[in-house]
């Protein structure tokens, strides 16, 4: 008969009967006892109850709101802190109610175009490419969840559609110069009224265009030669409007000076005028009370001005003193002198030939 080892899972030591080893079967696992049934039950009570406990709470961060439904009706909660729902009757879904933002036109990560977004064709018919960049918010959790199943690419689908129909509107030079303020205020109206007719739940921020260039090279250089010309224009009449209100303000001072100058003057005339005619008044009144005296007086102020001025000879040859106004005399003798000599010399010449 066959020996069996130690090894042999089959072996089992036991007492030898009648020269021959006593084999038994491999054990098939042990009854547990009453005490161990208890601690595994109590243990998967434990473990329930935990489970289940973790499930009464919820939390709701600062910048979070949450939408809870209870038999099938949402609703929103908006308080921070811990709040308590029934579980297997309440699911609870959280919103995040930060300003968010993506772009439109190119990659955040790699910085590249998406010509498939970015590139437009504007109202004269020319080719731009242009980012954008839309800012949003959540501000109903309800509508949010349950009213469409993507809502940001919903969003993004709108904002496409408003750029291009915007875009179209607008020529290329105001696209890329003077135009972009008014154009992000149209693209902005146009999709808060078409938010507000989807109501997703999503609320506009602000969207704003990051860059607009032509497609090419070619055209880039062009329209920058075109701004550049004119930065120059509007430089130049910066300069020119500067140096008018530099000298305006010193042409009106010197007018204003001119002027009260002359009105000054206008005015001396008018009272000196004025005076002549009251002193001539006041003395034809005299005059007309009394003529010979008022000759008289009128006389001696008349020489009283004329003679200080002038040059006297008195002349006592004859025992008769004459008062004689020589100056005039005497340079009136001087030009008959003068034309006297001219005739002579006129008359020389003229017999000599």
């Amino acid at each position: 008969m066959a020996e069996f080892k130690e090894n042999d899972p089959y072996y089992a030591s036991g007492e030898a009967q009648d020269g021959k080893t006593k084999r038994k079967h491999p054990r098939r696992g042990r009854k547990l006892s009453g005490k161990g049934k208890i601690g595994i039950a109590a243990a998967v009570l434990v473990i329930a109850v935990l489970l289940i406990g973790n499930d009464f709470f919820y939390q709701i961060g600062e910048q979070e709101q949450a939408v809870i439904v209870t038999m099938g009706k949402p609703k929103a909660v908006s308080e921070t802190g811990l709040h308590f729902k029934i579980p297997l009757i309440q699911s609870v879904r959280k919103v995040n109610t930060t300003i968010q933002g993506f772009p439109i036109g190119y990659d955040v990560q790699s910085n590249q175009s998406i010509e498939s977004e970015s590139v437009m064709i504007t109202s004269d018919y020319n080719f731009i490419n242009v980012d954008f960049f839309v800012e949003y918010r959540i501000v109903e959790p309800v509508q949010y969840v349950y009213a469409s199943y993507q809502p940001e690419l919903i969003l993004k689908n709108i904002a496409q559609s408003s750029i291009r129909t915007v875009i179209g509107s607008y020529p290329v030079d105001d696209v890329l110069t003077t135009g972009k303020g008014e154009i992000q205020s149209k693209i902005k109206e146009m999709i808060t009224e078409k938010l507000e007719e989807h109501e997703i739940g999503i609320q506009l921020v602000n969207i704003t265009m990051q860059d607009s260039e032509p497609p090419t090279a070619e055209v880039i250089q062009a329209f920058k030669a075109v701004e550049n010309a004119k930065q120059g224009k509007e430089t130049a009449l910066n300069n020119a409007n500067k140096y008018r209100n530099e000298q305006l303000p010193q042409a009106e001072a010197s007018a204003d000076q001119i002027i009260k100058d002359a009105e000054a003057q206008k005015q001396t005339r008018i009272n000196e005028a004025e005076a002549q005619v009251a002193r001539f008044n006041a003395m034809y009144e005299e005059y007309s009370k009394n003529p010979v005296v008022t000759k008289q007086r009128m006389f001696y102020e008349a020489m009283e001005e004329i003679l200080p001025g002038m040059k006297v000879v008195i002349d006592s040859a004859n025992g008769v003193q004459k008062v004689l106004p020589l100056d005039s005399f005497v340079d009136g003798a001087k030009q008959d002198a003068q034309q006297d000599a001219q005739q002579d010399v006129q008359t020389s010449e003229s017999e000599g030939r």
